[in-house]
């Protein structure tokens, strides 16, 4: 899969160098050429010279086929922008923007851009957003079988019960956070755009949820 990343500094670097070694294509977008040193000598992605929200940046860094964006850069408007653009031009459902700023995280919660503030910044955060979810799971049990990962979910199932998701996954939706806030589901509960699903489930069945769940739910009867 090929992931964008804006913003070179420790964070983008790390986050590219950590998606290159779990087998992904990356391009890195940074307005100073002198930023792509910190990549090291063994990244083979793409490195961009530019401005992370201008179009014609993002598609010389393959923003036209990308299945995930992150925005990193030093900034939290050009952040925003940029993930907005990303996501509303470009159609990159998996997108995640750094925000200094914890104050403003729900306002752009509200836009639709997950977000990650610094101060609680971790790289396990930030992937967990953008690498398949099997990758990273949010916790283990001490056998290894059982797992807690965020999962993506397609816009398509938006206004359907979270008990759907469950009986189509066969898992447990463990907890959303909508807005930045957890929110323990009930039978009614229905999922929202920008909710974060917290699905409980065998390690084995991760991969098979998430195709599930990357597609459009099956047709109520």
């Amino acid at each position: 899969m090929h992931f964008v990343i804006m913003g070179c500094g420790r964070v983008g670097a790390s986050l590219a160098r950590a998606i290159e070694r779990a087998g992904h294509e990356v391009a890195v977008i940074d307005q100073e050429e002198s930023a792509f040193r910190r990549l090291g000598t063994s990244f083979e992605g793409r490195t961009v010279t530019g401005v992370g929200f201008d179009r014609n940046t993002l598609r010389a860094a393959g923003i036209d086929h990308a299945y995930a964006f992150a925005a990193v850069s030093s900034g939290d408007n050009s952040n925003i922008l940029a993930a907005r653009v990303a996501r509303e031009k470009y159609g990159v459902e998996n997108v995640v923007a750094r925000i200094y700023d914890p104050g403003r995280a729900e306002i752009y919660q509200r836009l639709g851009i997950p977000t990650v503030a610094t101060v609680k910044w971790t790289s396990d955060q930030m992937l967990r957003r953008l690498l398949p979810q099997g990758h990273v799971p949010e916790f283990t049990d001490p056998s290894g079988r059982v797992v807690i990962a965020e999962m993506p979910v397609a816009t398509a199932w938006t206004g359907r019960r979270l008990s759907e998701v469950e009986h189509a996954t066969g898992g447990r939706v463990a907890y959303v956070t909508r807005l930045g806030d957890g929110l323990l589901p009930t039978a009614d509960t229905v999922y929202q755009e920008g909710d974060l699903v917290h699905l409980a489930l065998r390690r084995e069945d991760l991969a098979a949820a998430e195709k599930v769940l990357d597609s459009a739910p099956p047709s109520s009867s």
